[in-house]
């Protein structure tokens, strides 16, 4: 159990909450500065979303607790002074060139950021996953020179991966945007 206060509790379990960031910022708008939000959520990979949104935006993220299938995010609001301005990566690829330039068997790395299971599931044929998570500690599997388009589900997640190879030397990395969520292209499933 928990023992740290939230101001306000943000519920994004199930299907209620399918972009757990996108209400998260409008939530935390709402807080005073030093305020507490308590984000609830089922999916494993908001984890790794609630930590590097408050890397990117300056507010304090706190940590998570487990309870059962229930993830509780605790996340401080900022003061104005902290808080940063949210930037995106520059360099996006559509889901329909990325089909393209498969097709036209151009050579790139396609590195999925989603949870395990999330891959398992539906995947583009040939991607390598590395959970959003767990990317920091396994860029070693990662060639720096390799033309890398990073895929989530939504294209949020992938950003924030995006934005953390290239600020670890990566150059030619793309975000690739709308992500699973809108890929129509050939995909692999674990059987």
């Amino acid at each position: 159990m928990s023992d740290i206060k939230a101001d306000q509790t943000l519920d994004c379990k199930g299907l209620a909450c399918p972009m757990p960031i996108v209400r998260t910022k409008k939530a935390i708008d709402q807080l005073e500065p030093g305020q507490v939000i308590e984000v609830q959520a089922t999916d494993k990979g908001s984890l790794a979303d609630m930590q590097g949104w408050a890397k990117n935006t300056g507010h304090q993220y706190l940590g998570t607790v487990e309870e059962g299938e229930v993830l509780k995010h605790f996340i401080r609001k900022s003061s104005p002074g902290e808080v940063k301005e949210e930037k995106k990566h520059p360099h996006l690829v559509t889901n329909e060139e990325l089909e393209k330039m498969l097709a036209g068997n151009k050579e790139l790395t396609i590195l999925d950021v989603r949870e395990p299971a999330e891959f398992a599931f539906h995947r583009i044929p040939g991607a390598v996953s590395i959970p959003l998570g767990e990317l920091e500690s396994r860029l070693n599997e990662l060639k720096q020179e390799d033309d890398i388009h990073v895929i989530c589900r939504t294209g949020t997640r992938s950003d924030l991966a995006c934005r953390l190879l290239t600020d670890k030397g990566f150059k030619h990395v793309k975000n690739i945007i709308p992500g699973m969520t809108g890929w129509t292209g050939p995909t692999d499933k674990t059987n």
